[in-house]
């Protein structure tokens, strides 16, 4: 328990930050999930979409602070290798 009210504004932005880190993380490994799914599917098109999608996901988790840019970079950098080794096989 809060001892002071600065205390307990801070365990509420804690809490608040936490329910959203939570979500955006919750949502790109849905999305990243749906990807490695339409890759193993052999479905190019619907690999793409949901890599764009995917993407698009982790830029804004980037923006609201939840994922360093350099793990985004890396994780995108990833995916997409996997996408272009899809159309070579």
């Amino acid at each position: 328990m809060a001892n002071t009210r600065s205390a307990a504004r801070a365990a509420r932005v804690s809490e608040r930050r936490r329910r959203r880190n939570r979500a955006v993380k919750t949502r790109v490994r849905r999305l990243q999930k749906a990807y490695l799914q339409a890759l193993t599917s052999g479905d190019r098109k619907a690999a793409e979409e949901a890599l764009r999608a995917y993407t698009s996901a982790v830029d804004k988790a980037v923006q609201a602070g939840v994922l360093h840019w350099r793990t985004a970079a890396r994780a995108k950098s990833r995916l997409s290798t996997r996408l272009s080794t899809l159309a070579t096989a």
